[in-house]
């Protein structure tokens, strides 16, 4: 079979699965991730949503490769039946260079949208508004393993092909490490969003931080997933 994106998230998944530690758990990760209920993949392999369960909580022995496989193949056609949007999200990131465990979703728009639009599309509260008001794209970042594994010429590549855009880091505790990140790359985006915390829980200098450079800043704590099928809408 010819390599695409398709197939490369394919061979990501299974072997995730294949090599976790609790394979059951990876499992309903990805199913989590691709949206996709105990159910709705029972009746694409064509058993009960019991099985489906069992093998998520262990209560099965660990799936072997055939079963994996089945299982993978059937949340690949359940996306592709939607529309096929995880497998272009999959394969945005993987042209930029970057693996899907760093940047969950990079995608430029069409056209500008006002801040506005976009902050509604994940639910997101605005702390300090910037110096511009539209975006023209995003980035969804796990900030722990951005910033511990991305040299400053990566950090760069996250900004796709303009900064005109927001940059979502998750993962977030109070937003020290993705604002300090911020001082230190330039040109900085349109906007910055906190995903997973608070406004009270924000770090107290956050607001300053972002004063300084320019950038809107904003905090959400929308399920993640949901999050990024929301952007996959946009515009």
């Amino acid at each position: 079979m010819a390599r695409g994106p398709r197939r490369e998230l394919a061979e990501k998944i299974a072997g995730e699965i294949t090599l976790s530690e609790d394979p059951g758990a990876t499992l309903r990760k990805w199913r989590s991730d691709f949206d996709v209920s105990q159910t709705e993949l029972a009746d694409r392999l064509d058993v009960s949503s019991s099985v489906v369960s069992d093998y998520e909580s262990g209560r099965r022995a660990s799936p072997g490769i055939g079963i994996v496989n089945r299982v993978v193949t059937a949340l690949l056609d359940i996306d592709e039946h939607r529309g096929g949007g995880r497998i272009r999200q999959h394969a945005r990131v993987l042209s930029a260079g970057f693996e899907s465990d760093i940047v969950h979703d990079l995608r430029e728009y069409p056209a500008t949208i006002p801040i506005e639009r976009y902050y509604d599309a994940i639910d997101a509260t605005e702390i300090v508004r910037g110096n511009q008001d539209t975006v023209a794209g995003h980035t969804v970042i796990d900030s722990i393993e951005a910033i511990t594994r991305l040299s400053s010429e990566e950090f760069y590549r996250l900004y796709g092909q303009s900064t005109n855009r927001a940059l979502v880091f998750t993962s977030v505790t109070r937003g020290e490490s993705p604002l300090v990140a911020m001082r230190v790359v330039t040109p900085t985006p349109n906007a910055v969003v906190l995903h997973d915390i608070e406004e009270d829980e924000l770090w107290e200098h956050a607001p300053a931080l972002a004063r300084v450079d320019g950038f809107s800043l904003a905090v959400t704590t929308a399920d993640l997933p949901t999050m990024l099928e929301n952007l996959a809408e946009l515009p």
